[in-house]
């Protein structure tokens, strides 16, 4: 029996992004580029790799711009959009229980970025599945600080038995509070822990430093990018210019840096947005 028998994939887009803002008043947080391909595209590539495809296996909540999501999505998935505020990691997976219909969830922030230690690796969420008795809820972690759970803490992904999906509600809320700490109660929570590299992408900080891991501390410029000045570990987007000079920054898709410019430790949406990520 396959590992992923009787699991389905749901990928969590629905936030708003508050502490990447003002880069989230243009994008969602999950569309937002890491090494020139959206986060939400990294999660969905990463399920794929377990054969979570399509909208009968794997499904993406949506909310905060939410438009955005379901073009992006298209018909690769399932689309749950929420009316309102989002719901939070719980309420979200809550909303899709008529479309789990029994079965246990991989469940997903679209805002992970994880790198596996060995490139070749064809899955780094393998592990959460193996050998799993659909008993447990199951976690991806990292050692910490901050020492979440254990010696670890959250590495964007996790399980959950059907059991701990029936608990759910559609209401406003995580699931650390819902399933991982009863599961952690009740003796049924394991951590798996993950052996590459986790960023939450959360701030300006984190979301240029996961771009600069994505391209190995080097330069990524996109094929129809126009780039004539300097760039020094810089990721630049498609459709983007560069005349000036970037020094470990990223230039969102058809953002310009302008003779003269200089972009250090920033990140630039269009012709006059800069992001500090210092």
């Amino acid at each position: 029996m396959s590992a992923t028998t009787g699991v389905c994939a749901v990928i969590l887009a629905a936030g708003e992004g508050r502490r990447l803002r003002p880069l989230t008043e243009h994008l969602p947080k999950a569309l937002c580029p890491v090494g020139n391909v959206t986060l939400l595209d990294r999660a969905l590539a990463r399920v794929a790799a377990l054969g979570f495809t399509g909208p009968a296996d794997l499904a993406v909540n949506a909310c905060y711009l939410a438009e955005q999501v379901v073009a992006h999505v298209g018909d690769r998935a399932h689309l749950s959009v929420e009316p309102g505020d989002p719901l939070g990691t719980s309420g979200g997976v809550a909303l899709l229980k008529e479309w789990i219909g029994g079965r246990a969830v991989l469940a997903g922030n679209a805002d992970a970025y994880l790198a596996p230690a060995d490139a070749a690796e064809v899955s780094d969420l393998a592990e959460l599945l193996a050998g799993w008795d659909g008993t447990t809820v199951r976690m991806l972690g990292v050692p910490g600080p901050p020492k979440e759970f254990g010696s670890h803490r959250f590495a964007g992904f996790s399980l959950l038995p059907w059991d701990f999906v029936t608990r759910l509600e559609p209401v406003p809320s995580d699931l650390v509070r819902t399933a991982w700490r009863p599961a952690e109660r009740e003796g049924r929570l394991e951590v798996v822990e993950y052996r590459g590299t986790y960023l939450d992408t959360g701030t300006p900080r984190d979301y240029l430093q996961a771009n600069l891991h994505a391209v190995h501390q080097g330069n990524l410029i996109a094929q129809d990018a126009v780039v004539t000045g300097a760039v020094d570990r810089a990721v630049v987007g498609a459709g983007a210019v560069v005349a000036g000079q970037v020094t470990r920054g990223v230039v969102w898709p058809g953002a310009e840096v302008r003779a003269g410019e200089v972009l250090r430790d920033a990140i630039r949406v269009g012709r006059e947005l800069t992001v500090a990520a210092d």
